[in-house]
């Protein structure tokens, strides 16, 4: 008996350690595409610092100079459909630095935000590399295309919160007057927290299909259930559009929560499409 319990023991061990290896060579991996993913956001930041001008100028500033695009086409659509006030005329805020190390901060700071933004499509390619030796060739036959389609969206969206939420946001912020007596005076930190939070957000909240995708693949999200909660997903969008473009302006509201209806729909479609691969699969199977 106290040989069969030896033997028992040492095959235990074994296991043991071999899923300790196989626990440490997975480590070792994830360690290496950490490494990767940052090589690629230094390079990427090292290129937005040489490029800083117009990085700062064009971009950063762009939103807050009345001669952008945004603003020059909202008042050719107020000329056109003669809404009073929808071209935007002034934005009364200066921009100001409070700290010693504020503008050295805020070179560095832009210049990862802008290598975090080129380097996305990146980052996701190293997370799908990581992924995909853990799926089965069924899964990873399904997730073929998740680096451009997730891309895609996350251009999509950032676009929409650059061109769109930004300005409208700090055009409605900027001309919310209590009294004359106060000066809009805003920090160089506030600024671009401001508009990395939006642009980024938005180019996150656009990923909403693939989300779903990867919910209803994993059967935890199914197009009955976003059919039935559409009018509670219709609410909570239009509460997100008001907080993020905080204006009593309906033009202004619809045009912020129309794309993300269209996700939303977008993403129903998408988790259909799956459950009907999902039920061909399984109806395959029984009749074999």
């Amino acid at each position: 008996m106290s040989s069969e319990k030896l033997i028992k023991a040492i095959k235990e061990k074994g296991k043991s350690l071999e899923a300790e290896m196989s626990f440490f060579e997975h480590l070792e991996v994830l360690r290496w595409h950490i490494i990767r993913a940052f090589i690629a956001v230094t390079i990427f930041a090292i290129i937005s610092f040489s490029f800083y001008d117009f990085i700062f100028n064009d971009i950063i500033m762009g939103p807050k100079n009345l001669d952008f695009w945004t603003y020059r086409m909202m008042c050719k659509v107020g000329d056109l459909l003669n809404l009073e006030g929808f071209c935007v005329e002034k934005i009364p805020f200066n921009i100001i630095n409070t700290e010693l190390a504020g503008q050295f901060m805020l070179q560095i700071n832009s210049c990862l935000l802008m290598a975090v933004a080129l380097g996305f499509p990146y980052l996701l390619f190293e997370v799908w590399l990581f992924v995909k030796p853990a799926l089965t060739d069924v899964e990873r036959k399904s997730a073929n295309g998740f680096v451009f389609y997730a891309t895609i969206l996350f251009v999509i969206g950032a676009l929409f919160g650059y061109y769109i939420v930004v300005p409208l946001s700090v055009n409605f912020l900027a001309n919310v007057s209590l009294s004359d007596e106060i000066t809009n005076q805003i920090t160089i930190d506030s600024y671009l927290s401001t508009i990395a939070t939006l642009t980024l957000g938005c180019g996150v909240i656009f990923l909403l299909p693939i989300l779903i995708f990867i919910l209803s693949k994993l059967g935890l999200m199914t197009p009955q259930f976003m059919r039935a909660s559409r009018r509670y997903a219709i609410v909570i969008i239009l509460i997100i559009a008001a907080i993020i473009t905080p204006t009593a302006d309906v033009v202004t509201l619809l045009t912020v929560s129309a794309p993300m209806l269209m996700l939303y729909e977008l993403s129903i479609m998408v988790s259909a499409r799956v459950k009907k691969q999902r039920d061909l699969r399984e109806k395959e199977f029984y009749n074999k």
